[in-house]
């Protein structure tokens, strides 16, 4: 009983400090890897030249090319997600406006239980400039923990390496600058 005592506490503290996985059904964290979602390539050469990826069926989320990646999941029929919708799409210019961040963070939306149509819909009324992807099934929804909307995640690419979560929080921005701001500094943590 005395050896397995200091064991059992060194693996808890092993588990306690190593970056941590998070069970099926629960919503990813900073630090945990956020899977590593399929989605369908954009028809638009601008959306496929925005993530940099390559024609074909689908794609990874490991694959754009970018340093930091933000996942709007959001709802056609959430009301704060229309709300959020100007300031999301300020956050937007915010980073394709700045030569040091351009091109260096992306951003896409996910339409949780939204089709195509529903999806097109919203960047149509809203005027959205980046892409939008619809996960009518709710199978992406459903791999990242089953968020309310709007959900914003802060994922950190690296070639080689999984995709993992900086930031995860619901609600609105609360003004893009700031926003932007809080992503830079907790993308550097």
């Amino acid at each position: 009983m005395k050896r397995i005592l200091p064991c059992l506490v060194m693996m808890m503290l092993g588990l306690a400090l190593s970056p941590r996985g998070y069970a099926s059904g629960d919503i990813p964290g900073p630090g945990d890897v956020f899977p590593d979602l399929t989605l369908p390539v954009p028809k638009e050469v601008s959306a496929r030249g925005y993530l940099g990826v390559s024609e074909g069926d689908s794609f990874q989320l490991s694959q754009v090319k970018a340093e930091i990646l933000i996942i709007e999941v959001f709802s056609m029929y959430c009301p704060h997600c229309q709300r959020e919708a100007e300031d999301v799409n300020e956050l937007y210019e915010l980073i394709e406006n700045d030569p040091q961040l351009r091109g260096k963070i992306k951003l896409i939306g996910i339409g949780a239980g939204n089709t195509p149509f529903e999806v097109n819909v919203f960047r149509e009324k809203y005027q959205v400039p980046f892409p939008l992807f619809a996960d009518a099934d709710f199978s992406l929804y459903n791999s990242f923990g089953k968020v309310r909307t709007p959900y914003f995640f802060g994922i950190r690419l690296k070639t080689g390496r999984p995709p993992r979560v900086f930031y995860a929080k619901v609600g609105g921005l609360k003004g893009a600058q700031r926003f932007l701001k809080e992503i830079v500094q907790k993308s550097q943590e």
